[in-house]
C-alpha cells in the first residue's frame, strides 16, 4: 500500500481529480490549504509555486492506494505538467505505508 499525495492550486482540482480517475483511483480525500512562498532563501523547492511569490489557494489530495495506481498517477501528473505549462505545476508524491491498524 502507498500513500499518494497531489498538491496544486485550488483552480486545478478538476484536472487533478481527472488524473486520479484515469489512473483508477476511485477513493481519495481533498483538503484546502493556503500555500505560501516568500522570496527568502533558496533550495530544492525554489520552483514549488513557479516563480511567483505570495499566498495561494491550494489543495492537497491524498489516497491510500496500490503501487500500480500510485505510479500511474505520478506518470499522468508528469505528462500533464509537460503538456500544460501553467507556471503552477501539479505535484505528486508516493510514500510507503509501513504499517496500518486493523
Amino acid at each position: 500500500m502507498k500513500l499518494l499525495i497531489i498538491t496544486s492550486l485550488k483552480e486545478y482540482l478538476p484536472q487533478a481529480t481527472a488524473l486520479l480517475k484515469k489512473a483508477g483511483v476511485a477513493v481519495y480525500s481533498v483538503n484546502t490549504t493556503t500555500g505560501v512562498r516568500t522570496n527568502d532563501g533558496g533550495g530544492l523547492l525554489d520552483d514549488w509555486f513557479g516563480s511567483h511569490s505570495g499566498e495561494f489557494d491550494s489543495i492537497v489530495l491524498f489516497s491510500f492506494t496500490d503501487v500500480a495506481s500510485a505510479a500511474g498517477v505520478v506518470d499522468l501528473v508528469d505528462g500533464y505538467n509537460r503538456e500544460n505549462n501553467t507556471g503552477f505545476p501539479l505535484r505528486a508524491f508516493v510514500l510507503p505505508v509501513e504499517k496500518t491498524s486493523q
